[in-house]
């Protein structure tokens, strides 16, 4: 497994991490995941299958892992895989994310599954709980889904608060979510406390159908920004879980390449975004052991220019890839 420095958090990390999002929760978005959890929902076995899925990633050599208080009990269950495990900090680190209260009462059909609330009241309680269950493995603070339309980019309280924490030792960053993205990002590049940068890294989505925010994501990594890419798989519609008659045309032409190579549609999806030069962690959304291993497969793969050329025809407009997204249910 390849590492390198996170920006200049200076966090070591590799290239591919693990997300908690489909692991946390009975319910997420990702096509099949109902499925891939069995319907197993009790928190205990939940947890068990969790860990499961940690220690395989481990065994791979993925040293990073990225959670968020919305996501269930994920935080929890990367917790207690962590302790159980003795894990010496500067072997693992996580990264966490607030703004963000998961509010499904672990039901899969819930009517309301988060409440996003970028106040400086749910930043100072989201941290007290964050660091409380991933102290001293947690490095890595974001923002979750921070957007020009939330204003939290221009709240002045909550930006101090942030910026205190970098005096703890805690990087600071911000995840994107989104048609505009990368005038997030560009807004957030330009933010200093003290003279300073405040963000020290960015989780954004890019992926073969949604890789608008690529120039901005290349811009803030020449700026000093680690760069962490999520939904690198479009929460699975970048795999033949995808029967919408709308992606036929676009998952034969990824399928008919990964096959060449003889490896998965997800492997090549997955190794499309670690060929771009500013991406240092792509987050394996996996909720299995055998979903992990396929896209372990990525890291083999070097994707020429020719490759990543004709695999640009599978971009569809970001706003409609977004639209898509918020339409896609809960399972």
């Amino acid at each position: 497994m390849e590492t390198r420095v996170l920006g200049r958090t200076g966090i070591a990390v590799s290239r591919m991490g693990l997300g908690m999002a489909a692991l946390g929760r009975p319910g997420y978005i990702n096509l099949g995941h109902a499925g891939d959890l069995r319907r197993a929902y009790m928190p205990e076995h939940m947890e068990a299958h969790s860990h499961t899925v940690l220690d395989a990633a481990w065994a791979a050599g993925i040293t990073y892992f990225d959670a968020a208080r919305s996501y269930g009990r994920g935080e929890q269950f990367l917790s207690s895989w962590l302790n159980r495990r003795q894990l010496p900090p500067g072997q693992a680190a996580a990264g966490s994310k607030w703004g963000y209260t998961y509010t499904a009462g672990w039901q899969v059909d819930a009517p309301v599954h988060e409440v996003k609330d970028h106040s400086l009241e749910v930043l100072r309680r989201q941290w007290a709980e964050s660091s409380t269950l991933l102290r001293p493995w947690l490095r890595l603070y974001q923002i979750h889904s921070a957007t020009l339309e939330s204003g939290v980019l221009e709240r002045a309280g909550v930006l101090e608060a942030l910026a205190e924490l970098k005096t703890e030792g805690i990087s600071v960053g911000l995840s994107l979510s989104g048609s505009g993205q990368a005038d997030t990002l560009r807004r957030a590049l330009d933010i200093r406390i003290g003279g300073q940068p405040l963000f020290d890294a960015v989780q954004a989505t890019w992926n073969l159908l949604e890789p608008s925010a690529g120039p901005a994501l290349a811009e803030a990594h020449a700026a000093g920004m680690g760069i962490v890419v999520k939904e690198a798989l479009a929460n699975g519609r970048l795999t033949p879980r995808n029967t919408d008659p709308a992606y036929t045309a676009r998952l034969a032409l990824l399928q008919a390449e990964s096959h060449a190579l003889g490896v998965s549609a997800d492997a090549l999806a997955l190794a499309a975004v670690l060929a771009q030069p500013w991406a240092d962690v792509v987050l394996s959304g996996a909720a299995t052991a055998d979903q992990l291993y396929s896209n372990l497969a990525a890291m083999r793969l070097h994707p020429d220019s020719g490759l990543l050329g004709r695999l640009e025809a599978l971009a569809e407009p970001a706003q409609a890839y977004w639209d898509y997204r918020k339409a896609m249910p809960w399972n």
